[in-house]
């Protein structure tokens, strides 16, 4: 025998009318699907997030002062000029 609770859920109408779709599709009841679904999702096992993403700085003249960073054509020329030397 099968034991079954009824709980109340709240949940995003879009999200909602597209379970009731996906449910009416596959012939089974709204909590058959809810059901199908939590056991899938949770079947998967704890997910590992990736770590925080982390921005490294350096001290130093990496970057001239009279640069406009916002201007990627002048880092671009900064950048060619610093591997090739200035043009003529």
């Amino acid at each position: 025998m099968m034991l079954v609770m009824r709980t109340t859920i709240n949940s995003e109408p879009v999200v909602l009318e597209k379970a009731k779709a996906a449910a009416l599709g596959r012939g089974v009841t709204l909590g058959e699907f809810i059901d199908d679904a939590l056991r899938s999702y949770l079947s998967k096992g704890a997910q590992v997030a990736p770590p925080p993403f982390q921005l490294h700085t350096v001290r130093g003249e990496l970057v001239q002062p009279s640069l406009d960073l916002d201007r990627t054509s002048a880092l671009l020329v900064a950048a060619d000029e610093s591997a090739y030397g200035k043009s003529a």
